[in-house]
């Protein structure tokens, strides 16, 4: 029992994680229905960007992680501008493959850059793990959910409450009702795009922190493109509580099933579980559904 209660308590600290880079995915979807799989290298840049100022420039971590995020709702921003709003009006597979290639281009410019060699993290966060009594979280984890939890609530309450979170909702709802209440889609599309690189640079800050950086850490990305589907493409509560089924599912996979079968059954366990809710639930647990006429 106890080492069950110590896999659900890790699943859930992991699927924080999970949950926050979710939220970069989720926030450019749902305001322009456009799904940027070249999230995984906009993660590592981050990664590497605070890793950067830390070492090179020996900044102290809140001046580090303000320019990290700084460089990200720039690059967002820029990066809709220059790349996808000329694709305004293209198919939508146009679009996703542009975010394919933009990735490529990104991770072939980490690459020359930062070379492919694995670098640990600045020790950035106290070492001592939580002791919950009934489980331990290690330090990595517990900071990597507390960062998470506090920017997915930041997210949370801009896309709420705030004017431009209104207006970042309406846009996803119906742009041509946006347009005729005097809003800017083409600037809330420039938003979502830079808020959607900030959630991301810093969910690879604490992957760096956890795991240490390479130009390859992006590859769980694809991990968490299950979560958003299991979640619902356009729901933030949905991206969170996928983060959370994805990681636990894995722990547990790995707890009870791998030593059965010599191991591998825990990287595969959430796609598989992701097929069968996807056979009963096509749009997620809480995606939006959508019936067009033809």
């Amino acid at each position: 029992m106890d080492i069950l209660l110590q896999v659900i308590v890790t699943g859930l600290a992991a699927g924080g994680v999970y949950g926050l880079i979710a939220l970069g995915f989720v926030l450019i979807y749902k305001a322009t229905s456009v799904l940027n799989l070249a999230m995984g290298e906009f993660m590592t840049l981050g990664a590497f960007i605070c890793f950067t100022a830390l070492m090179q420039l020996s900044a102290p971590f809140y001046l580090a992680f303000i320019l990290t995020l700084f460089l990200a709702f720039a690059l967002g921003f820029v990066i809709e501008r220059l790349i996808l709003r000329p694709l305004i009006g293209e198919p939508i597979i146009s679009v996703i493959m542009v975010t394919i290639g933009l990735g490529v281009i990104l991770k072939g410019v980490m690459y020359m850059i930062w070379t492919p060699s694995f670098r640990s993290f600045p020790e950035i966060f106290p070492p001592e793990p939580l002791n919950l009594g009934f489980s331990m979280v290690p330090s990595g984890l517990l900071w990597g959910f507390i960062f998470a939890i506090i920017g997915t609530i930041i997210f949370l309450l801009i896309f709420k409450f705030s004017r431009t979170g209104v207006a970042m909702r309406a846009t996803a709802n119906d742009q041509q009702a946006a347009l005729s209440m005097g809003i800017s889609v083409r600037w809330i599309f420039a938003l979502a795009w830079s808020f959607g690189a900030m959630a991301s640079f810093i969910g690879g800050i604490v992957i760096g922190n956890i795991t240490g950086i390479s130009v390859y850490m992006g590859d769980v990305a694809l991990k968490v493109l299950a979560v958003i589907i299991l979640g619902g493409l356009d729901s933030i509560g949905g991206a969170i509580l996928g983060g959370f089924i994805v990681a636990i599912l894995e722990n547990l996979t790995g707890l009870y099933i791998d030593p059965l079968v010599g191991g591998g059954t825990k990287e595969v366990a959430p796609f598989f579980i992701l097929v069968i809710i996807l056979m009963i639930r096509p749009y997620g647990l809480f995606g939006k559904e959508t019936i067009e006429r033809v």
